[in-house]
């Protein structure tokens, strides 16, 4: 069986993220497809700023620290991605993007899907991932999933509009065909 992670890319307390990535979750549960879904809270892992002296892309799946070791065999046990990501200043957020750096084959060639959210839908930080998951040849979908944080949230609850279930769906639906 296949198996995609959903990886909910804020490290902040109370971050909009959980909420997204849950509510994908919640959608990918619900589909008879042969594939398994994984919530990856990025932020459980406590992943460490880069410091390693072995470059992840040599490390052969090896990593010093158990944080990072626990990550890769997280990110390792799957198949393709969906990155639910936050725009920070008009591009990825760092604590997300030290966990990528700080892995190597584990994400090469496993299919990506992006679900981005902030002022402007997190268009821009997608954009940018779409930059640095090409390095890892990951496939990418052209499809992507967009939140604007002032009309999707209502009293500070995530709530998306009636046609993003049939926008995720369908975008779950491609990237369960790319694997």
């Amino acid at each position: 069986m296949s198996r995609i992670g959903i990886i909910i890319g804020s490290t902040r307390d109370k971050a909009a993220g959980q909420a997204v990535g849950e509510w994908v979750n919640d959608l990918a549960q619900g589909r008879e497809n042969g594939v398994e879904y994984q919530l990856l809270e990025l932020k459980k892992f406590n992943v460490p700023i880069l410091t390693s002296e072995v470059v992840p892309g040599a490390a052969n799946k090896q990593y010093d620290d158990a944080n990072v070791q626990e990550w890769s065999k997280a990110v390792d046990a799957c198949d393709g991605f969906v990155f639910v990501t936050p725009e920070y200043n008009h591009s990825v957020p760092g604590p997300f993007k030290n966990a990528y750096d700080s892995l190597g084959a584990e994400w090469a060639g496993k299919p990506v899907a992006f679900v981005g959210y902030g002022s402007v839908g997190g268009v821009r930080a997608v954009e940018a991932w779409r930059n640095v998951v090409a390095n890892f040849s990951m496939p990418q979908l052209r499809n992507q999933l967009d939140f604007n944080i002032f009309t999707d949230w209502n009293d500070g609850e995530f709530r998306p509009s009636d046609d993003s279930y049939e926008r995720a769906n369908s975008l779950l639906a491609e990237l369960e065909d790319a694997l």
